[in-house]
């Protein structure tokens, strides 16, 4: 994407569809298996610990946007993937020790409203079209 660690992302439509289509718990699931294997397949334990405090914090906050039923799949896709970068930031922070790092967060934020947005219209279509297949 032109600015280091920013990716789009995809896997998370697996996690925001699911969200949409199931229960919590099955979403968290993905989304752990997710880290788990990305991680060891290309990572380190640093990816492994970034990866898992951005979609921790990520999830934490979709889940109860989503519960407020004030939010549409792209909003709670949106604020999923700042808080994803956020909680890659805060992790990034403790690690090297300095909060000069928040100087990226701009950067970050807009990145998690693009791919946010990006994979929360994704996300819509596969549970539109999930729900027509399964008649949820």
């Amino acid at each position: 994407m032109g600015i280091p660690g920013m990716k789009l992302g995809l896997a998370n439509m697996a996690v925001i569809s699911v969200l949409y289509l199931d229960k919590p718990g099955d979403a968290l699931l993905i989304s752990l298996v997710r880290i788990l294997v990305i991680g060891a397949l290309f990572g380190n334990l640093f990816s492994v610990l970034y990866s898992a405090a951005g979609a921790g914090l990520s999830f934490l906050v979709m889940v109860l946007l989503k519960k407020t039923d004030r939010f549409s799949i792209r909003g709670v896709s949106v604020a999923g993937g700042v808080s994803h970068n956020l909680g890659q930031l805060i992790v990034a922070m403790f690690v090297v020790e300095t909060t000069s790092l928040l100087y990226y967060f701009p950067f970050l934020l807009i990145s998690g409203v693009v791919t946010g947005f990006l994979i929360g219209t994704l996300g819509a279509e596969i549970t539109r079209r999930m729900k027509g297949i399964l008649k949820l």
